[in-house]
């Protein structure tokens, strides 16, 4: 899925997002280590944190998504696969833990053939 699929008004929408992924908004906002409210009061949904965290899953469940052959299968990838070199930590434990970045930082390592 393209970015602006989950998008609304210039804003990622967690609505959108949470039915592209067959998910609810209260387990997207688990997902990215937000509170229930983050994702639901419109008053918190355009802060910069709840957008950032958005945007973190979004780049990199898009980013595997072409491997993986769906956003469904990346999604759950994100979540549950351990990567190597990260402790045993998943995807989604790295963005809770503000390291979106080292997990695109492997995948393009990965892309490049270097295998961690």
């Amino acid at each position: 899925m393209t970015l602006v699929q989950y998008a609304e008004n210039g804003l990622f929408a967690p609505k959108k997002i949470a039915a592209a992924l067959r998910t609810t908004s209260d387990e997207l906002a688990r997902t990215v280590g937000l509170g229930r409210d983050a994702v639901q009061r419109k008053d918190r949904i355009p802060s910069a944190k709840t957008q950032r965290r958005l945007r973190e899953m979004v780049e990199i469940v898009n980013k595997v998504e072409p491997r993986f052959g769906s956003a469904l299968i990346a999604y759950a990838w994100f979540r549950s696969e351990p990567l190597p070199g990260f402790g045993g930590r998943t995807a989604m434990q790295l963005v809770r833990a503000g390291q979106a970045e080292l997990v695109l930082d492997y995948i393009d390592a990965v892309d490049a053939g270097v295998h961690a």
